[in-house]
């Protein structure tokens, strides 16, 4: 049983899709498997890849498709020779002769293949011909919303964390190393650890101030992130910053994961330091009210 993506974000779209793989592959006392690719193929095949952002980092979204319980994951080197497999060329000599795919289960709006020509009726031709089932799963609804990667990312980008969220099944989050920053919050009672995403590819939601949980060391800790250029600082590189509540550790080096629960304002210029730390401690309680409403 096979199914063949890139499955950025892992949503609750592609969940389904596995769920489904993974029910049949019981049921024919078969094994499951997930074809996906590495880098993504836009990054090989279109000239514009240079503004693609991905929810997940690579490790991130292998994490989240193992954790469904599947048999088999199978990560292809995306390279320009791959990319110009036609699409039956893929399934003969990759799913046919050396997976031994007995069905398919893809998604509503699956495309593969050389300029993305293979879809589910050419599949099923295919499958005809070369002895597999396809069965298509329909598109998956969250309050009448439809779940798509498009429209996770366009909510990221709008700092909508909470649909983004929704639409994921989890939450939405951004891993990296603690590096020294200004260390100007420690002066306010702010203290802050400056996250460094290694993955450029990362996509980063909107710069503002979150409610967030924080992974470190197997411990969950509660706190707020801030993303942005600091304005009442007057810096102007991009910064991903979190004060973690009751937590005094020197942290340097080590690496966080955060979770960003819900957006709780803009990034806004006060005039003053001291401002600042008046709308930090009003954050603070916004935050500590939103995380016990909603449970986190």
């Amino acid at each position: 049983m096979v199914t063949v993506g890139t499955f950025d974000g892992v949503h609750l779209g592609h969940q389904a899709i596995i769920r489904r793989m993974i029910a049949e592959a019981k049921r024919i006392d078969g094994e499951s498997v997930i074809v996906t690719f590495d880098p993504h193929p836009r990054m090989v095949v279109h000239s514009d890849s240079r503004d693609l952002k991905l929810i997940n980092s690579p490790k991130r979204k292998i994490d989240l498709i193992r954790k469904t319980g599947i048999d088999h994951l199978i990560v292809i080197p995306f390279t320009p020779e791959f990319a110009r497999l036609s699409s039956i060329e893929f399934i003969r000599s990759i799913l046919v002769e050396k997976i031994g795919v007995a069905k398919m289960i893809v998604g509503y709006d699956h495309h593969f293949g050389r300029d993305r020509l293979g879809n589910f009726n050419s599949l099923e031709e295919v499958g005809g011909e070369l002895g597999f089932d396809v069965e298509e799963v329909p598109a998956q609804y969250v309050d009448e919303l439809k779940v798509s990667s498009s429209k996770i990312r366009k909510a990221l980008n709008e700092g909508d964390i909470r649909k983004a969220n929704h639409l994921l099944g989890y939450e939405y989050s951004i891993y990296g190393k603690v590096v020294e920053g200004y260390k100007v919050g420690r002066k306010i009672g702010f203290p802050t650890a400056n996250i460094e995403v290694d993955d450029k590819l990362k996509l980063i939601t909107a710069n503002g101030v979150y409610a967030c949980k924080v992974m470190w060391q197997g411990q969950r800790y509660l706190g707020m992130g801030n993303i942005g250029v600091r304005p009442t600082l007057n810096r102007k590189e991009l910064t991903i910053e979190v004060h973690i509540f009751d937590f005094d550790r020197e942290i340097y080096d080590e690496y966080l994961t955060v979770y960003w629960i819900d957006r709780i304002r803009d990034e806004i210029k006060f005039r003053d330091i001291h401002a600042l730390k008046d709308q930090l401690v009003m954050d603070k309680q916004t935050t500590l009210k939103l995380l016990r409403d909603t449970h986190t």
